[in-house]
């Protein structure tokens, strides 16, 4: 069972676009993607909203998130945040045992 976090972050003036660009560049992101029980961190641009970024932040369990949460790399997501003045929305799913068989016969590989 993972636990899947949709940050969607806001801002203006292409704002919300330049701190995911910068959180590449300053290879935070690839520190968090080697997080213990980090399964995804990736960022996505909506097609109909240009100030806004979606993360798709993906863990194995509250312990590590919790981890996440308590790790410097929290202070460099915090500055960064700030810098850009940036506002959150905030989405949490936990996964189920799969997709059910009902579901299967709309998927296409």
């Amino acid at each position: 069972m993972s636990i899947v976090v949709n940050i969607y972050y806001s801002g203006e003036n292409g704002n919300a676009r330049k701190f995911a660009e910068e959180m590449e560049k300053s290879g935070t992101v690839a520190e968090i993607r080697n997080e213990t029980g980090n399964e995804r961190y990736e960022y996505f641009f909506p097609k109909n909203d240009a100030e806004t970024v979606l993360l798709i932040d993906k863990w194995e369990n509250q312990a590590a998130i919790d981890a996440h949460h308590a790790s410097p790399m929290m202070a460099k997501i915090s500055a960064l945040r700030e810098k850009y003045n940036l506002h959150m929305k905030v989405e949490r799913y936990i996964s189920d045992a799969g997709i059910p068989d009902s579901d299967v016969k709309f998927l296409r590989d």
